[in-house]
């Protein structure tokens, strides 16, 4: 029996509902953002989500820092991409194929034709463009804060570009930067400390 009428609803009934609610929600933010006309964002969202393929931004930015913010700056590049490296590993081998979320049905909910980048073959839970961005972000603010400020704010903007373009829901971006961020931490926190170790 899922619920008793003394005590209300079990806890997995409870935990159904609130799944249930919070995928509803999700589906219309999509679909709020497929119906809104953006026709100035729409090319330039396009463009981001696809500059951000394979983390090319993010490669274009650590290559930057090396060759301009001296011992620090390839430090914190070195750390960004570590974060990129175990959270792409982490997302793509355990997340997506325990999350097995399909992907949005751009074509049924309408999502401007401008937008449309190619539909990734992968499960769309969580997002690997978020997880990934964030997680360079997160790791190269570790080392040199000022810079995070920019990256934090570029790897924002990839993640809403996933939505605009119609191939993830808002809770795969969000999902995707939290794990990002949080495997930059984890990661950048065990290099420091077999940095210390080693000095």
């Amino acid at each position: 029996m899922d619920s008793d009428p003394d005590t209300g609803p079990s806890p997995s009934r409870i935990a159904a509902g609130w799944r249930r609610d919070v995928t509803r929600i999700d589906v219309a933010l999509y679909a709020a953002v497929a119906r809104t006309p953006t026709p100035v964002l729409d090319r330039a969202m396009a463009r981001l989500s696809h500059a951000a393929n394979y983390s090319r931004l993010s490669l274009a930015s650590a290559a930057v820092l090396a060759a301009t913010g001296g011992r620090t700056g390839r430090r914190a590049a070195a750390q960004g991409l570590a974060a990129i490296a175990v959270t792409s590993s982490v997302v793509n081998l355990v997340a997506k194929p325990l999350g097995g979320r399909r992907r949005p049905d751009r074509a049924g909910q309408a999502v401007p034709v401008a937008r449309h980048v190619p539909m990734p073959a992968s499960t769309s839970f969580p997002s690997g463009h978020a997880a990934a961005a964030f997680a360079f972000a997160a790791g190269v603010g570790r080392v040199l804060p000022p810079a995070g400020i920019p990256l934090h704010g570029l790897a924002a903007l990839v993640a809403y570009s996933r939505v605009h373009t119609g191939v993830h829901y808002p809770g795969d971006v969000i999902a995707g930067a939290l794990i990002g961020t949080t495997l930059a931490q984890l990661t950048t926190r065990a290099l420091e400390g077999r940095r210390t170790r080693v000095h």
